[in-house]
């Protein structure tokens, strides 16, 4: 028996690597065409019934339409959304536990914790983003200021005697209004409460003058007279208020603090396993019955890129760790 060459030996195992790649990649190719073939996970990293969690569970209801597979909203609040997201972050990178993050886990918590558990821009991988969120300064209408331009003199003379509620210590709320007052040059209190909801139902009991809401715990308040707006975050005025200034235009320009949300899963997914998520939640964010859905809540819906997703986060952690150090905010 002839013995094979060096350089047989070489082509061989040249071939036979070849055939391994290619199977690999056939495999991948088949699984993310099979995509989904079992019930998605979908993490929030805070409780029921707050923004991230109403949109949440819209998108999820509509996802599981689309892809004819069941999409479990999985909560899991505690410790400023991180103890969701690192448990996505450890997930298998196969598309089934996936993370609506916002924010608060991809921003702020990169200037409110010394040490993280997980990178939020390396040990994920981003999908998309689909959604931007203004907040609403509100004030009760024992104040008797209807405006920003009142609301300033007020506030003013008030200095300390008046209190500002937030959804806790280096939320948005919280960033958000210690920005505004640190521009305005007023000194309220800052009473922390545990999510918008309380926080707007404090304002609405008197128990303290404003807060910067999320849109929902606002908007019927505000629409039932029991609270007045005086702005919204955003650069342009929202859909669902679009009698409420922008605070921009109402005397602070250039102001704006919107919540961005966004899908990332585990880092280690496949392109073509991102390409497909994201194009399935492109056709879930543009349907019609989820643009009501973004109308009622003052959300304006948002589908990008990976790479255009990573680009504004990292846009987030800029803008939102100056804003913590001008809150003074810090958790540990």
């Amino acid at each position: 028996m002839k013995t094979i060459s060096a350089t047989y030996k070489k082509i061989i195992c040249s071939a036979l690597t070849s055939l391994g790649i290619f199977s690999v990649a056939l495999t991948q190719a088949q699984d993310v065409s099979s995509y989904p073939n079992k019930p998605i996970r979908l993490v929030v990293g805070f409780s029921a019934g707050g923004i991230s969690d109403v949109l949440g569970r819209a998108l999820a209801a509509k996802l599981s339409n689309v892809i004819g597979q069941g999409v479990i909203v999985e909560n899991k609040p505690g410790a400023g959304t991180t103890i969701a997201a690192d448990f996505v972050s450890k997930s298998a990178p196969d598309g089934y536990t996936l993370f609506l993050q916002d924010m608060t886990t991809h921003a702020i918590n990169v200037g409110l914790y010394k040490n993280l558990p997980y990178d939020p821009i390396k040990d994920f991988s981003p999908i998309t983003l689909v959604a931007s969120t203004p907040l609403m300064l509100v004030v009760n209408p024992s104040l008797k200021v209807n405006s920003l331009k009142e609301f300033i003199p007020y506030a003013k003379s008030k200095g300390d005697a008046l209190a500002y509620a937030s959804s806790g210590n280096g939320t948005i709320p919280h960033l958000a209004a210690e920005t505004f007052n640190k521009t305005l040059g007023i000194t309220p209190v800052h009473v922390p409460f545990k999510g918008s909801s309380p926080a707007t139902q404090a304002v609405l009991a008197g128990d303290v003058g404003f807060t910067f809401s999320t849109m929902p715990p606002a908007l019927s308040l505000v629409q039932g007279k029991k609270l007045i707006a005086l702005g919204v975050t955003t650069k342009k005025r929202v859909g669902a208020a679009p009698d409420v200034p922008t605070i921009g235009e109402a005397g602070i320009p250039g102001y704006e603090f919107v919540l961005n949300s966004g899908i990332l899963g585990p880092k280690g997914m496949t392109p073509d396993l991102v390409k497909k998520i994201n194009q399935l939640f492109a056709d879930v964010v543009n349907s019609q019955d989820m643009r009501q859905v973004y109308a009622s809540i003052g959300a304006d819906p948002i589908i990008n890129t990976p790479a255009e997703f990573t680009t504004q986060m990292n846009q987030d952690v800029t803008k939102m760790v100056q804003a913590v150090k001008v809150a003074g905010a810090h958790i540990d």
